[in-house]
Protein backbone atom coordinates (compact mmCIF):
# COMPACT_ATOMS: atom_id res chain seq x y z
CA UNK A 1 0.00 0.00 0.00
CA UNK A 2 1.36 3.32 -1.03
CA UNK A 3 -0.19 6.06 1.03
CA UNK A 4 1.67 9.29 1.65
CA UNK A 5 2.61 9.34 5.29
CA UNK A 6 2.16 12.70 6.91
CA UNK A 7 0.71 11.58 10.23
CA UNK A 8 1.26 14.10 13.05
CA UNK A 9 0.96 13.41 16.73
CA UNK A 10 -1.40 16.04 18.10
CA UNK A 11 -1.77 15.49 21.83
CA UNK A 12 -3.37 18.87 22.44
CA UNK A 13 -6.49 17.67 20.66
CA UNK A 14 -6.94 15.07 23.34
CA UNK A 15 -5.80 17.17 26.31
CA UNK A 16 -8.11 20.05 25.44
CA UNK A 17 -11.09 17.72 25.27
CA UNK A 18 -10.14 15.40 28.11
CA UNK A 19 -13.54 15.83 29.72
CA UNK A 20 -15.10 14.17 26.69
CA UNK A 21 -13.21 10.96 27.46
CA UNK A 22 -13.92 10.77 31.20
CA UNK A 23 -15.29 7.62 32.80
CA UNK A 24 -19.07 7.48 33.09
CA UNK A 25 -20.66 4.71 35.20
CA UNK A 26 -17.48 2.71 34.86
CA UNK A 27 -17.40 2.98 31.07
CA UNK A 28 -15.77 5.45 28.71
CA UNK A 29 -18.12 8.03 27.24
CA UNK A 30 -18.94 7.62 23.56
CA UNK A 31 -17.90 11.00 22.20
CA UNK A 32 -19.38 10.09 18.84
CA UNK A 33 -22.77 10.88 20.36
CA UNK A 34 -21.73 14.52 20.74
CA UNK A 35 -20.18 15.00 17.29
CA UNK A 36 -21.55 14.42 13.84
CA UNK A 37 -20.28 14.61 10.29
CA UNK A 38 -22.42 13.83 7.28
CA UNK A 39 -21.10 12.75 3.93
CA UNK A 40 -22.27 16.06 2.43
CA UNK A 41 -20.43 18.04 5.11
CA UNK A 42 -17.29 16.03 4.43
CA UNK A 43 -17.58 16.81 0.73
CA UNK A 44 -17.69 20.53 1.53
CA UNK A 45 -14.69 20.27 3.85
CA UNK A 46 -12.77 18.34 1.21
CA UNK A 47 -13.51 20.86 -1.52
CA UNK A 48 -10.27 21.55 -3.36
CA UNK A 49 -8.81 18.12 -2.65
CA UNK A 50 -8.65 15.67 -5.54
CA UNK A 51 -10.97 12.76 -4.98
CA UNK A 52 -14.54 11.83 -4.08
CA UNK A 53 -15.81 11.23 -0.55
CA UNK A 54 -17.40 7.78 -0.52
CA UNK A 55 -18.11 7.21 3.16
CA UNK A 56 -17.79 8.70 6.64
CA UNK A 57 -17.71 6.76 9.88
CA UNK A 58 -16.33 7.01 13.39
CA UNK A 59 -12.69 5.99 13.49
CA UNK A 60 -11.47 3.57 16.11
CA UNK A 61 -9.08 6.30 17.26
CA UNK A 62 -11.01 8.55 19.71
CA UNK A 63 -11.73 12.02 18.41
CA UNK A 64 -11.60 11.22 14.69
CA UNK A 65 -13.75 10.28 11.76
CA UNK A 66 -12.47 7.94 9.08
CA UNK A 67 -13.13 9.20 5.56
CA UNK A 68 -13.02 6.93 2.52
CA UNK A 69 -11.72 9.02 -0.38
CA UNK A 70 -11.81 7.74 -3.94
CA UNK A 71 -8.78 8.83 -5.94
CA UNK A 72 -7.87 7.99 -9.50
CA UNK A 73 -6.56 4.49 -8.86
CA UNK A 74 -7.58 3.57 -5.32
CA UNK A 75 -9.72 4.34 -2.31
CA UNK A 76 -7.76 5.60 0.68
CA UNK A 77 -8.57 6.17 4.37
CA UNK A 78 -8.09 9.67 5.78
CA UNK A 79 -8.77 10.93 9.29
CA UNK A 80 -10.55 14.16 10.24
CA UNK A 81 -10.61 15.32 13.87
CA UNK A 82 -13.77 16.35 15.68
CA UNK A 83 -12.96 20.05 15.30
CA UNK A 84 -13.10 19.48 11.51
CA UNK A 85 -9.96 21.57 11.25
CA UNK A 86 -7.21 18.93 11.05
CA UNK A 87 -6.80 16.22 8.41
CA UNK A 88 -4.41 13.30 8.89
CA UNK A 89 -3.22 10.65 6.47
CA UNK A 90 -0.87 7.78 7.09
CA UNK A 91 -0.43 4.72 9.28
CA UNK A 92 -2.26 4.53 12.59
CA UNK A 93 -1.03 1.63 14.72
CA UNK A 94 -3.07 0.13 17.55
CA UNK A 95 -0.41 -0.40 20.20
CA UNK A 96 -1.96 -3.30 22.14
CA UNK A 97 -1.55 -5.69 19.21
CA UNK A 98 0.54 -3.56 16.79
CA UNK A 99 -2.21 -3.79 14.14
CA UNK A 100 -2.01 -1.23 11.34
CA UNK A 101 -5.56 0.18 11.32
CA UNK A 102 -4.92 2.30 8.24
CA UNK A 103 -3.75 -0.68 6.23
CA UNK A 104 -6.74 -2.68 7.43
CA UNK A 105 -9.11 0.05 6.22
CA UNK A 106 -7.23 0.37 2.95
CA UNK A 107 -7.75 -3.32 2.26
CA UNK A 108 -11.43 -3.02 3.17
CA UNK A 109 -11.87 -0.13 0.74
CA UNK A 110 -9.94 -1.92 -2.03
CA UNK A 111 -11.04 -5.57 -2.20
CA UNK A 112 -8.95 -7.91 -4.31
CA UNK A 113 -10.19 -8.71 -7.80
CA UNK A 114 -10.35 -12.49 -7.45
CA UNK A 115 -10.16 -12.96 -11.21
CA UNK A 116 -6.64 -11.48 -11.07
CA UNK A 117 -5.39 -14.48 -9.08
CA UNK A 118 -4.78 -17.60 -11.19
CA UNK A 119 -5.84 -20.75 -9.36
CA UNK A 120 -4.99 -23.39 -11.98
CA UNK A 121 -1.82 -24.15 -10.02
CA UNK A 122 -3.54 -24.23 -6.62
CA UNK A 123 -3.55 -27.33 -4.44
CA UNK A 124 -7.12 -28.11 -3.43
CA UNK A 125 -8.30 -28.87 0.09
CA UNK A 126 -12.01 -29.50 0.47
CA UNK A 127 -14.92 -29.97 -1.89
CA UNK A 128 -13.93 -29.05 -5.49
CA UNK A 129 -17.59 -28.18 -6.16
CA UNK A 130 -17.97 -26.02 -3.04
CA UNK A 131 -19.71 -22.69 -3.43
CA UNK A 132 -17.35 -20.95 -1.00
CA UNK A 133 -13.75 -20.75 -2.17
CA UNK A 134 -10.87 -19.28 -0.18
CA UNK A 135 -7.43 -18.66 -1.67
CA UNK A 136 -4.54 -19.30 0.73
CA UNK A 137 -0.94 -18.18 0.26
CA UNK A 138 1.29 -20.46 2.31
CA UNK A 139 4.95 -21.27 2.92
CA UNK A 140 5.88 -24.94 3.51
CA UNK A 141 8.32 -23.99 6.30
CA UNK A 142 6.16 -21.37 8.02
CA UNK A 143 5.11 -22.56 11.53
CA UNK A 144 1.85 -20.62 11.51
CA UNK A 145 1.06 -21.98 8.03
CA UNK A 146 1.37 -25.47 9.49
CA UNK A 147 -1.06 -24.59 12.28
CA UNK A 148 -3.55 -22.95 9.91
CA UNK A 149 -3.36 -25.91 7.53
CA UNK A 150 -4.45 -28.24 10.32
CA UNK A 151 -7.37 -25.92 11.11
CA UNK A 152 -8.30 -25.81 7.41
CA UNK A 153 -8.48 -29.63 7.42
CA UNK A 154 -10.79 -29.44 10.44
CA UNK A 155 -12.93 -26.89 8.61
CA UNK A 156 -13.45 -28.99 5.48
CA UNK A 157 -14.12 -32.08 7.60
CA UNK A 158 -16.85 -30.12 9.35
CA UNK A 159 -18.27 -28.32 6.31
CA UNK A 160 -18.69 -29.59 2.75
CA UNK A 161 -19.36 -26.10 1.36
CA UNK A 162 -15.71 -25.00 1.62
CA UNK A 163 -12.75 -25.24 -0.74
CA UNK A 164 -9.30 -23.89 0.10
CA UNK A 165 -7.18 -23.13 -2.97
CA UNK A 166 -3.60 -23.25 -1.74
CA UNK A 167 -0.91 -21.26 -3.53
CA UNK A 168 2.72 -21.70 -2.57
CA UNK A 169 4.53 -18.53 -1.55
CA UNK A 170 7.99 -19.37 -0.22
CA UNK A 171 9.28 -16.56 1.97
CA UNK A 172 11.84 -18.53 3.94
CA UNK A 173 15.03 -19.32 1.96
CA UNK A 174 14.76 -22.99 2.94
CA UNK A 175 11.32 -23.36 1.39
CA UNK A 176 11.94 -22.23 -2.19
CA UNK A 177 13.28 -25.53 -3.59
CA UNK A 178 10.70 -27.42 -1.56
CA UNK A 179 7.93 -25.28 -3.05
CA UNK A 180 9.28 -25.83 -6.55
CA UNK A 181 9.12 -29.60 -6.05
CA UNK A 182 5.57 -29.45 -4.70
CA UNK A 183 4.45 -27.18 -7.56
CA UNK A 184 6.17 -29.42 -10.13
CA UNK A 185 4.36 -32.50 -8.85
CA UNK A 186 1.14 -30.67 -7.89
CA UNK A 187 1.29 -32.75 -4.74
CA UNK A 188 -0.71 -32.14 -1.59
CA UNK A 189 1.06 -35.15 -0.08
CA UNK A 190 4.43 -33.44 -0.53
CA UNK A 191 3.08 -30.22 0.99
CA UNK A 192 1.94 -32.23 4.02
CA UNK A 193 5.41 -33.83 4.18
CA UNK A 194 7.08 -30.41 3.98
CA UNK A 195 4.85 -29.11 6.79
CA UNK A 196 6.07 -32.10 8.83
CA UNK A 197 9.66 -31.13 7.96
CA UNK A 198 10.25 -34.34 6.08
CA UNK A 199 12.75 -34.49 3.25
CA UNK A 200 11.29 -34.34 -0.25
CA UNK A 201 13.19 -34.64 -3.56
CA UNK A 202 14.23 -31.69 -5.70
CA UNK A 203 11.98 -30.66 -8.56
CA UNK A 204 12.12 -32.92 -11.59
CA UNK A 205 10.65 -30.33 -13.94
CA UNK A 206 10.88 -26.61 -14.61
CA UNK A 207 7.95 -24.53 -13.51
CA UNK A 208 7.24 -20.83 -13.32
CA UNK A 209 4.44 -21.31 -10.80
CA UNK A 210 6.42 -20.13 -7.75
CA UNK A 211 7.78 -17.10 -9.57
CA UNK A 212 4.27 -16.20 -10.70
CA UNK A 213 2.82 -16.70 -7.21
CA UNK A 214 5.42 -14.39 -5.71
CA UNK A 215 4.68 -11.76 -8.36
CA UNK A 216 0.93 -11.97 -7.70
CA UNK A 217 1.46 -11.72 -3.95
CA UNK A 218 3.69 -8.67 -4.40
CA UNK A 219 1.10 -6.96 -6.62
CA UNK A 220 -1.52 -7.50 -3.90
CA UNK A 221 0.71 -6.18 -1.13
CA UNK A 222 0.94 -9.61 0.52
CA UNK A 223 4.14 -9.79 2.52
CA UNK A 224 3.54 -12.61 4.97
CA UNK A 225 2.17 -16.11 5.25
CA UNK A 226 -0.33 -17.49 5.83
CA UNK A 227 -2.60 -15.04 4.02
CA UNK A 228 -6.18 -15.76 3.00
CA UNK A 229 -8.14 -14.10 0.21
CA UNK A 230 -11.78 -14.36 1.23
CA UNK A 231 -14.77 -14.72 -1.13
CA UNK A 232 -15.50 -10.97 -0.99
CA UNK A 233 -11.93 -10.07 -1.93
CA UNK A 234 -10.90 -9.09 1.58
CA UNK A 235 -7.50 -10.18 2.92
CA UNK A 236 -7.01 -11.91 6.26
CA UNK A 237 -3.52 -12.60 7.55
CA UNK A 238 -2.12 -15.00 10.11
CA UNK A 239 -3.24 -18.08 11.97
CA UNK A 240 -6.90 -18.40 12.98
CA UNK A 241 -8.44 -21.03 15.28
CA UNK A 242 -11.36 -22.97 13.79
CA UNK A 243 -14.29 -20.89 15.04
CA UNK A 244 -12.58 -17.61 14.12
CA UNK A 245 -11.70 -18.94 10.68
CA UNK A 246 -15.25 -20.06 9.95
CA UNK A 247 -16.60 -16.75 11.25
CA UNK A 248 -14.51 -14.57 8.94
CA UNK A 249 -15.31 -16.86 6.00
CA UNK A 250 -19.06 -16.68 6.65
CA UNK A 251 -18.90 -12.91 7.04
CA UNK A 252 -17.15 -12.68 3.66
CA UNK A 253 -19.56 -14.85 1.67
CA UNK A 254 -20.96 -12.88 -1.26
CA UNK A 255 -24.72 -13.16 -1.65
CA UNK A 256 -26.44 -12.27 -4.92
Amino acid sequence: MRITICLLVSLFLFVSSASAFKQMNGEEADCGNCHSLTKEEAKQIFTGLQGEVLSVEQAEVPGFWEIELKTQNQNIPLYLDYSKAYLFSGNIIRMKDKKNLTEESYRKFNPVDLSSIPTDDALLLGNPDAATKIIVFTDPHCPYCVKLHEVMKEAVAKRSDLLFQIKLMPIKPSSKKVSETIACNESMEQLEAAFARKEIPEASCESKVIEQNLAVAKSLGIRSTPTLILPNGQIATGYKPLNALLEIIDQAVVTN
